[in-house]
C-alpha cells in the first residue's frame, strides 16, 4: 500500500490549496491570533525559562486524529490540531471539512472517498472535542510561527505552506475519521459541525 509521500500529486489548476508539513502535525489558527502561535522554537521542547513546551511540541502531543490546544496569552482563543499523520491537507468550505491525503492515485479519487465518508450516516466518527474561533482561520504547519506566514524561509527555500479557512465566528464540534475506501485510497476527514447543527442536514 502506497503512502501519501508516494502518491501526493494534486491536480493542477483545480483551485484547491493543499498544505503540507515538514513532518509534524498541521494546525488551524484563527487569523486574529496568528501572532500567538510560535511554532517550533530553536531549543525545542521547552520555551525559555517558563518550563512549558513550545507550540510545536504541544501540537505533537495530540494523539487523536484532531484536538484543541490553547493559544498563549488569550484564554478565549485556541488552535485546532490535525494530528496522527503528517498528511497533505485541504479545506472544503462547502462541507466545513478538512480532507487529508493519506494515500490515493488522484485528487478525484480522494475527494470521492471523503464525500462518501461525510454523506454516510453510519460513519463511526471519533469525537475530538469543541473548537472556538472568532472568525476566519489559517491552515498551516505547526512548526511555523504565525507571524512568519508569507515570508520566505532563509536561504531561498520557499515559504511556509498555508491555506485560508473561511469560517464564521462560533464554537464547532470536531469529529474525525480515517478509512481505506479501497486498496489504493486512504482518506482522513476532520469535520466541523456548528453547535446544534444536525450532522445529516
Amino acid at each position: 500500500m502506497a503512502g501519501m509521500s508516494d502518491t501526493f500529486e494534486p491536480a493542477a489548476g483545480t483551485g484547491t490549496v493543499w498544505v503540507e508539513s515538514m513532518g509534524g502535525p498541521l494546525v488551524v489558527v484563527p487569523v486574529s491570533a496568528l501572532d500567538r502561535w510560535d511554532g517550533c522554537t530553536p531549543g525545542g521542547e521547552i520555551l525559555g525559562a517558563t518550563g512549558r513546551q513550545d507550540d510545536y511540541d504541544r501540537a505533537c502531543a495530540v494523539e487523536d486524529h484532531a484536538g484543541v490546544v490553547d493559544l498563549r496569552g488569550d484564554d478565549s482563543a485556541s488552535a485546532l490540531v490535525l494530528g496522527d499523520e503528517p498528511a497533505g491537507t485541504c479545506y472544503l468550505p462547502d462541507r466545513t471539512a478538512f480532507v487529508r491525503w493519506l494515500a490515493a492515485d488522484s485528487e478525484a479519487e480522494l475527494f470521492a472517498a471523503a464525500h462518501a465518508v461525510l454523506d454516510d450516516p453510519a460513519t463511526p466518527w471519533e469525537d475530538c472535542g469543541t473548537w472556538t474561533t472568532d472568525g476566519p482561520a489559517v491552515l498551516m504547519d505547526s512548526a511555523d510561527a504565525g507571524r512568519d506566514l508569507g515570508k520566505p524561509y532563509p536561504h531561498g527555500h520557499g515559504e511556509p505552506s498555508a491555506a485560508p479557512v473561511p469560517l464564521p465566528p462560533g464554537s464547532w464540534r470536531v469529529r474525525a475519521f480515517h478509512t481505506w475506501s479501497d486498496e489504493s485510497v486512504w482518506v482522513g476527514v476532520v469535520h466541523l459541525l456548528a453547535q446544534g447543527e444536525n450532522p445529516m442536514s
